[in-house]
């Protein structure tokens, strides 16, 4: 292969569509201006275009309500602001060991600070949490539940259906992290009674690097902002506005990115995700199969499929997955994840720590010949490593 073969789009989609990208240069040279910011028509004209963009937002994840749509630059930033915004002193919040940083942080910094007191349930032998569990987490204090709708580690997608409706049973809304779910697997927030949801645009939604999103439903009202300044509205007051979406966003928004997010929108549905799901399952599933018939090869929570996403993590038996990922790169064209993947407690769950795993992620524009490259890629790093 003469090519770089690419399998790190969980971290970030690589290519991107050239006709996204394309038309994202097109339109930004044309009404690059800053949206909300001036009385002239390019300004008014850019200004519809990010409103527009709210709009497709929150049709695309089923929220009713695009003033609910924030602009953020990754999902990392949107789950800051929620979890910042929503919990308040003497607090409590139920996560899982699944969590990806963008949660663990956050909630372990409240935590320190002495204003909350948070839960981590943990994930069965297939990679999946039992709704059951998060339930039985809930005290008198608890005020949110934030999960991981698909592991950034395992790929295992988790019943965030089910934990919304029982959550909200309890009167205690849901945050859902959808950074590795969001492009790949239909969400309905309306329907599946999700509070908020957190996206980011880089990964299987297509679009560039910078932007993201936290869409929130109606009933969350008492979330405060963390950041203030200019909106472009009530220039006048010194107090931050409390209107929605300009109460969570400060400063001049990424005008290209939401232009590159519109436009990626736009391919994902042409294209149709269950049709770009199925097609990386089926690629995941030749990977899967060729490597449990490797000798030397762990396969962690890859039985089987059903409620998946095209990733899995695997390791060499006896080799440190750094120095496997650098032979995969150097020798053979290969770039996967390796290490903690910024999720150290699956890792702590599944014994792979302190050094990790090897993640292959699949996108939209990989092919069967690459699986095929791989297969024999690791099929020869194992017969050196186990020697």
């Amino acid at each position: 292969m003469n090519k770089l073969i690419y399998l790190d789009n969980a971290a970030t989609t690589f290519p991107k569509p050239a006709s996204v990208m394309k038309k994202m240069i097109e339109i930004y040279s044309r009404i690059g201006v800053s949206p909300g910011r001036g009385s002239y028509d390019l300004a008014a004209e850019a200004d519809e275009l990010v409103a527009k963009t709210r709009r497709k937002v929150a049709d695309f994840f089923g929220s009713p309500d695009p003033d609910r749509v924030i602009f953020t630059g990754n999902a990392t930033d949107a789950l800051n602001i929620a979890l910042q915004g929503l919990l308040r002193p003497g607090d409590h919040a139920v996560s899982t060991r699944l969590e990806h940083n963008s949660v663990l942080r956050p909630l372990y910094h409240l935590h320190m600070k002495g204003i909350i007191e948070y839960d981590l349930v943990p994930f069965d032998g297939k990679g999946f949490v039992d709704p059951g569990d998060v339930i039985a987490a809930i005290r008198p204090n608890t005020k949110l539940v934030v999960v991981t709708h698909a592991s950034n580690v395992l790929g295992t997608v988790q019943p965030v259906r089910e934990i919304a409706r029982l959550s909200a049973g309890y009167g205690i809304p849901l945050l859902v992290d959808a950074a590795q779910s969001a492009g790949v697997v239909p969400i309905d927030m309306q329907s599946w009674q999700i509070a908020g949801l957190a996206f980011t645009g880089h990964k299987s939604m297509l679009a560039p690097t910078g932007i993201g999103g936290l869409v929130l439903n109606r009933e969350i009202e008492g979330i405060e902002p963390s950041r203030f300044g200019g909106t472009g509205v009530d220039s006048r007051s010194l107090v931050h506005t409390e209107a929605f979406p300009y109460r969570l966003e400060a400063g001049t928004l990424n005008l290209m990115s939401i232009i590159g997010l519109s436009e990626s929108i736009e391919f994902l549905e042409q294209m149709g995700i269950e049709s770009i799901h199925a097609k990386e399952m089926a690629l995941l599933n030749k990977l899967r199969d060729g490597l449990s018939l490797l000798d030397g090869i762990e396969l962690y929570c890859t039985e089987n499929f059903p409620d998946h996403v095209g990733l899995l993590t695997a390791n060499i038996r006896g080799m440190d997955p750094n120095d496997a990922g650098a032979i995969l790169d150097g020798d053979f064209g290969i770039a996967v994840r390796v290490g903690l993947h910024c999720a150290p407690l699956v890792h702590e769950s599944l014994g792979t720590s302190p050094y990790g795993s090897i993640r292959f992620s699949i996108g939209p524009f990989n092919t069967s010949d690459e699986i095929d490259h791989v297969l024999k890629a690791m099929a020869e790093i194992a017969r050196y490593g186990n020697r």
